[in-house]
């Protein structure tokens, strides 16, 4: 990987931007990339950090393994310091725990937005929240030895971060509950075949691989992906004819563009 000046490096998150395509990297390994509220607050914030020039962004984890989930102490009395620990957030208010589940989820949101393309690069274990990072992504690339498992209703809980609905959309509504309610592994080949990974490499290949993708995405115009990526997320939810339709606007557009009839 290029070394660059980080725009911004805290609490296990470091974002680097090098021209058009982003890396946001977990920098905790050696807690296997635990996370915690402030990371996701600092995911938050490099998407909102990001120059508008960027069209793709890469998420890797360093160390051995991209994330080993929520950190366990968040279940403790003591919590994070500076926190509140979860069992205090779930004995007040039902808006307030709403309210900061929700404050939680945006770091897994923002990776699906039109104008940019994301990428996970994952290797050895994504576990629960680690899953659900990795599910936020458009694309997945995963290393050899990669293990994904959705441990939370192993817990007693249910995944919470936006995870359930692009999980459901790849892998289809059975396979996703018998991966959640068994909280079992899913190995690197499974996964492919599946649709949960784009692609399997040798871990030594996976930083290479993602950025390989990365400048691959970057050959065709800018405007013709946002579109293009608009369209086929929005396929999920509309009928065959509203498709259609969707897609006449699209290209609309992008015919009006190129003849230099934009408004």
């Amino acid at each position: 990987m290029t070394s660059l000046d980080p725009v911004f490096d805290k609490d296990g998150v470091r974002l680097t931007v090098d021209d058009a395509v982003a890396t946001v990297t977990l920098t905790n390994p050696a807690k296997r990339n635990a996370q915690s509220p402030a990371l996701w607050r600092a995911l938050t914030e490099a998407g909102r950090a990001l120059p508008g020039n960027v069209r793709v962004v890469v998420l890797r984890g360093e160390g051995k393994s991209f994330s080993a989930g929520l950190d366990r102490q968040a279940f403790t009395p003591e919590g994070f310091d500076g926190e509140p620990s979860f069992l205090d957030m779930a004995r007040g208010p039902e808006a307030e725990l709403d309210a900061t589940i929700a404050e939680y989820q945006e770091a897994f949101t923002w990776w699906r937005r039109n104008d940019v393309v994301s990428i996970a690069a994952v290797q050895g274990h994504s576990i629960g929240a680690g899953f659900q990072l990795a599910l936020a992504c458009d694309l997945r690339i995963v290393a050899e030895d990669v293990q994904f498992a959705m441990r939370e209703t192993s817990l007693g809980l249910v995944p919470d971060l936006a995870g359930s609905h692009p999980l459901v959309h790849l892998v289809g509504y059975a396979r996703a509950l018998e991966i959640c309610a068994t909280g079992r592994f899913v190995h690197a080949a499974e996964a492919e075949r599946i649709g949960l990974a784009n692609l399997v490499v040798p871990a030594d290949q996976l930083d290479a691989a993602a950025h390989e993708l990365a400048a691959a995405l970057l050959g065709a115009p800018r405007d013709a992906v946002v579109e293009t990526k608009a369209l086929l997320s929005g396929a999920v939810t509309r009928t065959y004819e509203e498709q259609r339709v969707a897609e006449r606007a699209a290209q609309g557009r992008r015919l009006r563009d190129l003849a230099g009839l934009s408004d």
